[in-house]
């Protein structure tokens, strides 16, 4: 089930050396996630993914819009890739679904007693708390940087993250995180893979707590 919700959600350039952080600071960061995660509603942004695999030195891109939507311990999640590539995820009541409106193929999985790894990818950076983050990942704060969100630049903290199940380090060494903290939202993410491949997702255009319309997230078989 990891390595499937893995495949899904993939949707990353070499580390420079950490810079230097003050004391304590991760334990700021990740209280202030906790505050931001009480106040996330739903957040909704385009993203663009670059896939980049080693073997053949050869990138590959995706484009797409995507939404997060809590309420209490639900979580919800939409997302669409267009075409070339075509393709709808969602996520729902503890199911995972993935349709190609291609071939009309519809799979879906029950999260069961995955449902917290399930999420805990789900929510990196998108309304999850830092209490939450630290249970599922090792951290490592890599400092602050300005990154843009489609609309302004944004101060974002750059994190580090380990898995502390083997089942996922053994699909990505790390991933790392460029989070927002004041509304616990990722700008930029990337996946790091044990053969070298390497996946990097950024997000734009980001409407937050507002009213999201998921019609063109449906999908009719």
């Amino acid at each position: 089930m990891t390595r499937r919700l893995a495949a899904v959600f993939l949707l990353a350039a070499p580390l420079a050396l950490p810079a230097q952080v003050k004391p304590g600071q991760l334990d700021a960061d990740l209280r202030q996630m906790d505050a931001a995660s009480t106040r996330f509603k739903s957040a909704e942004a385009d993203f663009q993914k670059e896939f980049y695999e080693r073997v053949v030195k050869e990138t590959t891109t995706q484009r797409g819009s995507i939404y997060f939507k809590k309420s209490g311990t639900k979580l919800e999640m939409g997302a669409k890739i267009l075409p070339p590539g075509a393709r709808f995820f969602s996520y729902k009541d503890g199911k995972l679904a993935l349709f190609d409106p291609n071939t009309k193929d519809l799979k879906v999985y029950t999260a069961g007693q995955n449902k917290a790894q399930y999420e805990s990818f789900l929510t990196l950076g998108f309304g999850g708390s830092g209490t939450e983050l630290a249970k599922a990942w090792t951290i490592t704060d890599l400092g602050t940087e300005q990154l843009s969100d489609g609309a302004a630049t944004t101060p974002v903290t750059k994190l580090d993250l380990v898995s502390k199940d083997p089942n996922v380090r053994n699909m990505f060494t790390h991933i790392v995180i460029w989070v927002d903290l004041n509304r616990a939202i990722s700008l930029k993410q990337q996946f790091f893979t044990p053969s070298g491949d390497y996946q990097t997702a950024t997000y734009t255009n980001i409407r937050y707590n507002q009213s999201i319309n998921t019609s063109p997230y449906q999908y009719k078989k």
